[in-house]
């Protein structure tokens, strides 16, 4: 019986052996397929050309990923978390041995577009090729130009990825491409209905990437939807960081359904308005590409996410009865002592907070939002608001990590989601406890200098037009 089982097990492992090795090969041979690497660029570059590159690099907001604080512009070394470990940004300079250098245009379209490496293997999905896949060709050839003549080359190694074997390996996403990534579709926004609808569909869904962030993910880790057409589950929000990219439909109490297209462009050329300031992420986002996007671009984003149909029908009814009690001395309820010592200078008895200054809470979408991951990482890492061009004060929120324990905060924050006509899940200590342990293990390493993380004012991206 031994025998037999040794014979099964030996036939098992060789037959994994083999299956493993024709995938491996199948990857090799056919995972490359699509474009063609010795394409040459087929416009003259000229100073229009690399103009519109740096606009397109801008609107792409290719800075928050490839250039780390204080480090050299594209040079990489931003830390990407991701639920198998951490990928570094890599050097897309035109440095010659660490950088692209080498590319050929060819070689630059497959890897923005299709995410195949010169060799053939696959990248990351880190990198958000299937939202890049409809990047038109036009744009794509610019940013080329831009980068290849304009850009200084920097000498500068990779990083390797933290991600363990054998996650780690390049040839299952050969597979995961196949599956996932869709074909390039160059020019498929038509503007035949609606022009300004299909600019800013073209500015979401390709090349500003928003759903790379603002779109769930599912267990194979590729976005729900690339697109609205793709189905509801499109820029309905998803965690990143410990940050939730909030919803971007129309929503009323979890999205934009209360914005007008006027607060969205407000927002996205000074990192605040009257209802809401950027975050995490969302702060370099604004710091680095949307303040340099021209007015009509913005206008065009704000227009097609206000098509967004909404996948909730919650509405909110502002109570002052809240506020009314707390501004009475009122302190009964479980959390209000601490909003009251903590949080009401700034954001008021009443929730209203200060417009464009100190965000509202009340009918605020990321204190409504069913994951509480956004709230407790602002308290315990502390915030500030981006400095642009337009608004250039920096408005900040310091940290509550030593102030506040995990029940303290817990209950503030329940606090908070349950007043003011807000009607959010309450705050378990247990989420905070999580989400602390995890803040405290990145500023670790960032203090040891293992990894380099996105901060807004940290780089400056110098202003572009189109």
């Amino acid at each position: 019986m031994k025998r037999g089982f040794l014979l099964t097990l030996v036939g098992m492992t060789a037959l994994a052996a083999v299956g493993t090795g024709c995938a491996y090969t199948a990857a090799a041979l056919f995972g490359g397929i699509g474009g063609a690497p010795q394409a040459a660029l087929a416009v003259a570059v000229n100073p229009a050309l690399i103009k519109h590159g740096q606009y397109v690099a801008t609107a792409g907001d290719c800075d928050a990923c490839h250039t780390a604080p204080g480090g050299d512009r594209f040079a990489g070394g931003v830390a990407i978390a991701t639920p198998v470990g951490t990928v570094y940004a890599t050097n897309i300079t035109p440095d010659d041995t660490t950088g692209i250098g080498h590319y050929s245009y060819g070689d630059f379209e497959r890897a923005v577009r299709r995410g195949i490496r010169p060799d053939g293997s696959s990248l990351y999905p880190a990198m958000p090729f299937p939202s890049y896949a409809r990047i038109n060709d036009e744009d794509l050839q610019a940013l080329f130009a831009y980068i290849r003549f304009s850009v200084p080359a920097v000498e500068h190694l990779d990083r390797p990825t933290s991600i363990a074997w054998p996650m780690s390996a390049r040839w299952p996403l050969t597979y995961w491409r196949w599956l996932f990534a869709p074909q390039v579709r160059a020019n498929t926004f038509s503007a035949v209905n609606d022009p300004l609808r299909s600019r800013g569909a073209y500015l979401v869904e390709s090349l500003g990437h928003c759903g790379a962030c603002h779109t769930p993910r599912a267990f194979t880790l590729q976005e729900k939807a690339l697109t609205d057409a793709d189905g509801p589950a499109y820029l309905t929000g998803a965690v990143v960081d410990n940050y939730v990219a909030n919803d971007l439909r129309g929503d009323v109490v979890t999205g934009l359904g209360s914005w007008s297209e006027s607060d969205i462009v407000t927002f996205l050329q000074t990192g605040r308005n009257a209802q809401a300031a950027a975050f995490g992420g969302m702060s370099d986002v604004i710091q680095h590409s949307t303040q340099y996007m021209v007015a009509d671009d913005l206008g065009a984003i704000a227009h097609y996410l206000k098509t967004l149909s909404a996948h909730r029908s919650d509405q909110f009814i502002h109570s002052a009865a809240s506020g009314a009690a707390l501004a009475a001395g009122d302190v009964s309820a479980r959390g209000a002592l601490d909003y009251l010592n903590n949080c009401a200078a700034c954001h008021l008895s009443s929730g209203r907070g200060y417009s464009s200054t100190f965000p509202a809470l009340a009918d605020n979408p990321v204190v409504n939002a069913p994951d509480p991951a956004s709230l407790i990482s602002i308290v315990l890492r502390g915030a500030a608001e981006p400095a642009t061009g337009s608004v250039p004060t920096r408005f900040t929120m310091p940290s509550f990590a030593d102030r506040l324990d995990d029940q303290e905060i817990a209950d503030v924050l329940s606090f908070l989601r349950s007043h003011w006509g807000n009607h959010a899940p309450g705050v378990v200590p247990g989420a905070v406890a999580k989400i602390r342990v995890m803040v405290n293990i990145q500023a670790t390493a960032y203090r040891a200098g293992d990894v380099e993380v996105g901060s807004a004012g940290a780089r400056a991206t110098p202003p572009a037009t189109r």
